[in-house]
């Protein structure tokens, strides 16, 4: 029996999960299958949130043949086949996983195809497409970036998948308790093709252990979902609290320099395999946190968090008790965050006066005539390549968003520059 992943791929447009900048109602996508006019695309985005089910789709709702082929495993012939198959029954969608591992004989067969729309082509891929993909591929498809679904694009997706008899698991009856769907939702992180199958495992093993009959209630409790899914279910409750206590008392260990409780609640979070939610915050950490009072440990974090994407878990745990060790021991400084929310406070709560015309765009014709650009000074003629001129908008003129700590001799050295330049900056404006 095939996956129930895969069984539950959407038919057409209207059961796709998520997604709905692209295929709801009047969007992109929809509109392209309704008035009969695909193209070619390249869809991108994290594994799992629908990119096959969006091609699976497509075919379904315009009645085409729909085949899938790997870039990276599939040869030239399989691709000649599908050819053949467009030649003499028609257009052909076709689904090219991990598009970004084209090779140019393959890309130079596939060409003149999708000139012709004999093939239209479906590229899904985990990659950048505008770095990772060949401009003649590219220049040839439209781009359409898929977002990581919500947590309740994945409850819909479990409701109808246990209420589904023909594809889904609804002749078993089941009964999924709050707080397993919790657990396996949050395990999940987004990812529907691991949650469907993890939930399929769940149902389909207990079932045979407790030989229920057809009539009977299957209940799936959060023990059985951990133990499917191969988790500590402690880490999670019914609400979710429990993970986002255990996120919240990580980042609050490194940003009271307790290195011993920040590796505590890593090696909790590692255990739980939540690789994202770990990269994710220590990310937010060394630029709330540590930010401006240790630039470095910013970008050894970044790193940190690449390889540890790349590798996963449990080899991901080296790196990122690297990161945790340095953010906890760095100097702190929250200058950076307190900045941009004292600007946005002002952006939110007053009135705020228009752009300097000296600051405006000059680039077009008519911006002389409405004193755009006029008597802006450029900084590179003065000495040192800094003048005197105002920037801020009339109304916020006096305004000072950052207020440096100097918690590090770096952090010091930016204190000092700024208060510097901000009173030079005025003595300037007075004396013009």
């Amino acid at each position: 029996m095939k996956p129930l992943a895969y069984r539950m791929r959407p038919q057409d447009l209207t059961e796709v999960v998520g997604q709905s900048h692209l295929v709801g109602p009047g969007k992109i996508i929809r509109r392209m299958v309704e008035a009969k006019l695909l193209s070619s695309m390249i869809l991108y985005g994290p594994p799992g949130i629908g990119k096959t089910s969006i091609a699976s789709a497509i075919a379904g709702s315009t009645k085409y043949a729909f085949r899938m082929l790997n870039a990276a495993t599939d040869t030239k012939k399989d691709l000649q086949q599908v050819a053949l198959e467009a030649k003499m029954s028609g257009t052909v969608i076709l689904l090219l996983d991990e598009i970004h591992r084209l090779d140019k004989t393959k890309q130079d067969f596939l060409l003149p195809l999708l000139e012709s729309g004999q093939i239209v082509l479906i590229g899904a891929t985990t990659e950048n497409p505008y770095i990772s993909i060949s401009p003649a591929i590219r220049s040839r498809c439209q781009i359409f970036e898929l977002h990581p679904l919500s947590a309740t694009d994945a409850q819909k997706a479990i409701h109808r998948a246990l209420n589904d008899e023909e594809r889904g698991l609804g002749k078993y009856h089941v009964q999924l308790q709050r707080d397993a769907e919790q657990l396996l939702i949050e395990k999940g992180n987004g990812d529907l093709r691991a949650t469907l199958n993890a939930l399929e495992l769940a149902v389909l093993s207990t079932y045979a252990e407790k030989g229920k009959n057809k009539d009977q209630k299957l209940i799936i409790t959060q023990e059985i979902m951990a133990d499917s899914i191969q988790v500590k279910s402690q880490n999670f409750d019914a609400n979710g609290d429990g993970h986002y206590d255990l996120v919240s008392a990580f980042q609050k260990s490194i940003r009271g320099s307790d290195t011993d409780a920040a590796l505590h609640y890593l090696a909790r979070l590692i255990e739980s395999g939540d690789l994202i939610s770990i990269c994710r915050r220590l990310l937010v950490i060394a630029y709330e946190d540590i930010g401006l009072a240790n630039p470095a440990a910013c970008q050894h974090t970044a790193l940190a968090v690449w390889t540890a994407q790349q590798i996963g878990l449990p080899e991901a745990r080296i790196s990122l008790s690297n990161a945790v060790i340095e953010l906890a021991l760095s100097p702190k400084s929250n200058s950076g965050i307190s900045a941009i929310d004292s600007a946005l406070d002002v952006i939110r709560t007053q009135k705020v006066s228009s752009i300097p015309n000296h600051l405006k765009d000059s680039h077009y014709s008519g911006a002389k005539k409405l004193g755009h650009g006029n008597n802006y000074l450029y900084p590179h003629d003065y000495a040192n390549d800094w003048v005197a001129q105002q920037y801020l908008p009339s109304s916020l003129i006096h305004d000072s968003y950052f207020r440096p700590k100097g918690n590090s001799k770096i952090e010091l050295a930016l204190k000092n520059q700024y208060q510097r330049l901000k009173q030079m900056q005025e003595n300037g404006l007075d004396n013009h």
